[in-house]
């Protein structure tokens, strides 16, 4: 980096999600030099992205910014711009204005996007929920769509809503919406609760889970009043309308895609960076890339070796550890000591249905609980993975209880937002979020690309 002392040495850290700011957490307690470089200046806890959706939290609660958690890591410079080419042969990378920064090992840690599998006017309609931004924006759009309704601008089908995708995104937005609709339609904010439509193309809810968990997510759904769909596919969607590939058509207004994601555009366009599946960075066992000296790819970026000739889920533990990890291997090769493979330490699936409504599949045998007694595990888990980059944990948990206790606990705030919580005590201390109303022909910007 130009301008300081010693920087070629620093470590490059492309992207502050939770693989990033794990890996520049461990060095910088090392008192090793950082150049973590982000598009945003804040770090965003992705589990909870459908809560911001549907106001059960504010954008800025899950939105940290990056000088507040670096704060206690003066070897830890953020860079807040737009990458737009990786250079794997030098080890580092390019911004919008043309300056290069290099350094000793380049942490590849951009995130992921939307996949629209090619599906026509998917980028163009949809609603992607992969980062905060999205779940902003697709918050205001459903507020704006609830306030047409309630003054008779639009008629009582434009409160239907389609969710793509039947994993955990899918499930925990569907989920949040039936129990916000019911909500609003008791109270008369709204003539009805409308319908909300989740679509999926296999033959089961939330495939990675056990059958046990299938038939539970299914069978919740369904008594909440969401209406799943199994066993067919998205044909194309439209600005009032989803069409689907068994020929039937939904008519909406509000289509939210939960059907995968790929690696963010700028490590699918490196030159000399071999990537495989969802154009994620092919790693080694110890997160390394095969041919390229210093360069280490993780979390949602990289396919991770799992035993057995597979590769681990793009999980929020998978990125924590997996970025951790990476750092204690820069850590050995500075001091000369061979590296080690990533021994992922699986604490388990969960997803969150809705209030009192959870399932989880926990400990190395996959135990399997649901209801009230898998919500207490989905937030134990979650607390560990915020502990490592929040210091309100403590607030955060006893608002998480609140919810959980609450009669009503997904109401949108007709002439607010929810309180959010004040990260530190500058007014610098804020994320600045981006987000505005889509209209027709948006396209969402790719949501881990830093």
């Amino acid at each position: 980096m130009t301008g300081q002392p010693g920087a070629s040495r620093n470590v490059v850290v492309l992207g502050g999600g939770l693989a990033g700011v794990a890996c520049a957490q461990r060095l910088g307690d090392e008192g090793v030099g950082v150049t973590l470089v982000d598009r945003n200046d804040y770090h965003q806890f992705q589990p909870l992205l459908y809560q911001v959706a549907t106001a059960q939290l504010p954008a800025e609660d899950i939105a940290r910014p990056h000088r507040v958690i670096f704060r206690d890591h003066p070897t830890v410079e953020v860079r807040t711009a737009h990458v737009t080419d990786l250079d794997v042969a030098d080890l580092g990378v390019t911004l919008a204005d043309g300056e290069k920064i290099t350094g000793s090992h380049l942490v590849i840690a951009a995130g992921a996007q939307p996949e629209y599998f090619g599906v026509p006017g998917a980028a163009e309609h949809a609603f992607p929920l992969y980062s905060v931004a999205d779940a902003e924006r697709l918050r205001i759009h459903v507020q704006d769509v609830l306030r047409a309704v309630s003054e008779g601008q639009l008629d009582e089908n434009a409160l239907d809503i389609v969710v793509v995708g039947g994993g955990p995104t899918g499930v925990e937005i569907t989920g949040a919406l039936t129990e916000l609709m019911t909500a609003l339609a008791t109270m008369e904010r709204i003539p009805a609760s409308g319908k909300i439509f989740l679509i999926d193309r296999g033959s089961r809810l939330l495939g990675a889970f056990s059958d046990r968990s299938h038939k539970y997510a299914y069978d919740r759904l369904s008594e909440q009043g969401a209406e799943p769909r199994l066993d067919t596919g998205v044909a194309s969607v439209h600005a009032d309308r989803v069409e689907l590939e068994d020929g039937t058509a939904i008519p909406t207004r509000t289509v939210i895609w939960g059907g995968g994601e790929s690696a963010a555009p700028v490590v699918q366009a490196a030159a000399g960076l071999k990537t495989g599946r969802g154009g994620r960075v092919d790693v080694l066992p110890d997160l390394t890339v095969a041919g390229l000296p210093g360069v280490y790819a993780v979390g949602d970026a990289a396919n991770i070796p799992a035993r057995h000739g597979a590769t681990l889920p793009q999980l929020g533990s998978v990125a924590q550890q997996s970025g951790e990890w990476s750092a204690g291997n820069i850590l050995r090769e500075r001091s000369g000591q061979p590296t080690k493979p990533f021994h992922y330490k699986d604490k388990g699936i969960m997803a969150m249905i809705g209030r009192n409504a959870a399932v989880a599949e926990v400990g190395k045998h996959r135990h399997q609980v649901d209801g009230p007694l898998a919500f207490a595990a989905w937030l134990g888990v979650h607390a560990m993975l915020l502990s490592g980059v929040h210091s309100k944990v403590d607030a955060f948990m006893s608002w998480a209880w609140d919810y959980f206790e609450r009669d009503h606990a997904a109401i949108v705030e007709w002439s607010a937002r929810p309180k959010r919580i004040v990260w530190g005590d500058e007014p610098a201390d804020a994320p600045h979020i981006s987000a505005g109303r889509k209209t027709s022909g948006d396209s969402p910007p790719a949501a881990g690309d830093s």
